[in-house]
């Protein structure tokens, strides 16, 4: 059969993509995934879940020793399964804030990219559901800015703790950069938030039980799973003949290279129309520069045929640094501990899940409220810059866990907040690892985790909040005090030494977290740097297109799987209208 469109990557993005380009039954899709199927995994089902999902449902990357962090190799978990990292992610909906979004109009020459041209791929993406415990969500979102007819669910968390009315409390008392903002999606992030997950009632929404599944009964869509992509060729190499004219501007690439198994032949396919590649921050560079685009010296070296020169391939790499201070909590209050702590419990739990889709185990471990800062106007100053993408929107966030994180230890009850750097200087890669070069090994994966003086000061900055926000009163009686670790990282009350045991705490306990963009990044057509144009469609090439976090200049003010799918759905409507398919026909 011929394909008018082969998507490599079946995660967040492809989903969206093999729906939405299979809505014409005149055009014949095929999407391959790596990974294998998501259905009749009840972790993937299971929100609660997310800490406790199989390793067979990941890439389990690492990354290169992290030099700001005592040389650390960092887990770098990527969805390996249908749904990608939307199937294993923690489920939180962040589109970024107004300035995000303009700011990639601006470096991109797009305005179609702009926070008010996106509103309809928002809409498109977004189902606002009722929370699985049906509770009144009166004050805790703005139902204006959200739509009800879109795809993947999205809603509020459906199962109520203590800890949930304390913080609220603490945000009123403190006020200031802790004051309440009813609904962080409005596209204004700044202050304290109730969280929006991708949740439909009690089940995870991923793009492959959103998107995907319910177009499997298309038959113009075909899905391959296990189909692992080593390359992408010029055309004829089907025919045995790799035509590779190095640098020519009107190269055509539209052929696949994928094997079902490390010990069987490769299979090539070529795509009549267009070859679509979303396989995410790192597998997208990882096959681009395995098929001959990238540096041309770096190529080179790690015993590549150069083929498309464009040495932004694998660069820009921009993650969220995270860090987990953690407080002891009063044993007479409840937290979600006791989930990981007690395996008959947990299996009660989710009995309870499966008879009802009631119970703790219908929300995310990741917690229900989180607040979005900024810089106080004396670091700024000291900064000399900006590196948020507008004066509204937040340089770090404060999430609040009701439980120690990642895991909790055997006992004890815990209170994490997860600070992250959402608006990170620091500036990584993806690159060949010449020393071992296969097509099936991993890349080298250099976060860059708070390389920068600036991301280590906001990671410290954000610390430093976490401590004024525990000294609200409305703690009192459920804070017992700091965690061992971060006892000792703020046991003086001199600043310097305070900043100096601080940063061996940053250096010793912080990690990257699984937002992550920027690798095949999107500029002006014009642009001499950037590795596709506004359009998605790659510099310097024919028939291949990037449509995945990779293609995000800067990374998000939020967590990056909302505007992973509002990407996704504007690329569906920029490929239509190409060629002239779907509701796009004249």
């Amino acid at each position: 059969m011929k394909y008018d469109f082969i998507i490599i990557g079946g995660g967040t993005a492809g989903c969206v993509l093999a729906n939405r380009l299979s809505e014409d039954p005149s055009v014949n899709i095929l999407l391959l995934e790596a990974g294998g199927t998501n259905i009749g995994k009840l972790e993937l089902e299971v929100p609660f879940l997310y800490n406790f999902i199989s390793s067979e449902n990941s890439w389990n990357f690492t990354t290169t020793p992290q030099q700001r962090l005592n040389e650390r190799a960092l887990s770098f978990q990527r969805g390996y399964v249908l749904g990608g990292s939307s199937s294993v992610n923690g489920m939180m909906y962040n589109r970024g804030s107004k300035g995000d979004w303009d700011r990639y109009a601006e470096v991109t020459g797009d305005p179609g990219w702009s926070w008010n041209n996106i509103q309809p791929y928002i809409a498109k993406n977004e189902k606002f559901t009722p929370p699985a415990d049906g509770h009144n969500t009166s004050g805790q979102y703005d139902p204006f800015v959200h739509s009800l007819t879109g795809t993947n669910a999205v809603s509020l968390a459906g199962f109520p703790y203590t800890v949930d009315s304390i913080a609220l409390l603490a945000s009123q008392q403190l006020g200031g950069p802790f004051e309440f903002n009813l609904d962080y999606n409005s596209g204004f992030s700044l202050g304290f938030s109730w969280v929006q997950f991708t949740i439909n009632g009690a089940n995870r929404s991923s793009s492959a039980v959103s998107y995907l599944d319910p177009a499997l009964v298309r038959p113009n869509l075909h899905v391959l799973v296990n189909a692992r992509v080593l390359r992408i060729l010029p055309d004829n190499t089907a025919t045995g003949v790799e035509d590779l004219h190095p640098g020519s501007a009107s190269l055509k690439i539209k052929t696949v290279e994928f094997t079902q198994g490390l010990d069987n032949p490769p299979i090539y396919l070529t795509a009549t129309k267009e070859l679509i590649l979303s396989s995410g921050v790192v597998g997208t560079p990882h096959i681009l520069l395995n098929s001959g685009i990238g540096n041309f010296s770096s190529l080179i070296e790690a015993g590549i045929t150069p083929l498309v020169d464009l040495p932004s391939v694998g660069q820009n790499f921009s993650v969220h640094p995270l860090s987990h201070p953690v407080f002891f909590v009063n044993p007479n209050f409840t937290t979600t501990d006791a989930i990981y702590q007690n395996l008959t419990f947990r299996a009660e739990l989710l009995q309870q899940w499966s008879e009802n889709g009631t119970g703790p185990l219908v929300d995310s471990a990741g917690g229900s409220q989180i607040i979005y800062m900024r810089f106080s106007d004396d670091i700024l100053e000291e900064l000399g810059s900006d590196p948020s993408s507008s004066p509204t929107s937040p340089h770090f966030s404060l999430g609040v866990q009701n439980a120690f994180y990642p895991k909790s230890p055997s006992s004890g009850k815990y209170l994490t907040f997860s600070t992250e750097i959402v608006s990170p200087t620091s500036r990584g890669s993806v690159t060949l690892n010449s020393t071992h070069q296969s097509p099936f090994n991993a890349p080298l994966i250099d976060v860059a985790c708070l390389r920068t003086d600036t991301d280590f000061l906001a990671m410290r900055s954000a610390i430093k909040s976490v401590l004024e926000l525990v000294s609200a009163p409305a703690w009192n009686g459920y804070i017992l005090g700091p965690f061992t670790d971060l006892a000792n990282a703020t046991a003086s009350e001199d600043p310097d030494e305070l900043d100096e045991r601080l940063d061996d705490y940053i250096r010793a306990t912080a990690s990257a977290s699984g937002h992550a963009v920027g690798t095949a990044s999107m500029s002006a057509s014009d642009a001499s740097f950037g590795v596709v144009n506004p359009d998605l469609v790659v510099k310097g090439v024919k028939g291949l297109r990037i449509v995945d976090a990779s293609v995000l200049p800067y990374i998000p003010s939020g967590h990056t799987q909302a505007p992973v799918y509002i990407v996704a759905e504007r690329a569906a409507d920029l490929i239509k209208a190409t060629w002239m398919i779907g509701d796009k026909k004249e």
